[in-house]
């Protein structure tokens, strides 16, 4: 007596078709919702170590792009920003309060800035390049609130 191999299911052309557009289907039905988390990064929080009122972080920013901040200050404190970048001032960064205050800053591109802060909330802090050429800017933002 002979046994013979189980035969393989054999899926039909039109099954395969039915999966195909099943499967595209979903992918179109899901790319909304995976799009949704695309687009600006959250901005990095910067945190005082306990007992301390200063701290630096430091990056680097390529032809337009930015690197954003996000930081908490009560009312009433010093809050103090120095920038220094290599090239030599190739980085600035500007500073806005939660519904886009800009603390009294007249420009838009900063090296330095030093206020007290007339509100409890997050500050935004925005380092970019000064310029739209394509280039390369190292920087260290010194953060200091009293």
């Amino acid at each position: 007596m002979k046994i013979s191999e189980p035969r393989r299911p054999c899926l039909s052309y039109a099954r395969k078709s039915a999966l195909i557009c099943g499967c595209i289907f979903l992918l179109l039905c899901a790319a909304p919702v995976l799009a949704q988390n695309g687009g600006k990064a959250e901005p990095l929080r910067i945190e005082l170590k306990r007992g301390t009122t200063s701290t630096t972080v430091s990056g680097s920013v390529r032809n337009s792009e930015e690197y954003e901040y996000v930081l908490a200050a009560k009312k009433g404190q010093r809050l103090t920003i120095k920038i220094t970048s290599t090239p030599v001032k190739s980085s600035v960064f500007q500073i806005l309060g939660e519904n886009n205050d800009t603390l009294g800053l007249e420009y838009d591109a900063n090296f330095n800035y030093s206020g007290v802060l007339p509100k409890t909330g997050d500050y935004f802090i925005s380092v970019r390049r000064p310029t739209e050429a394509k280039g390369t800017s190292r920087f260290r933002l010194t953060v200091t609130v009293k």
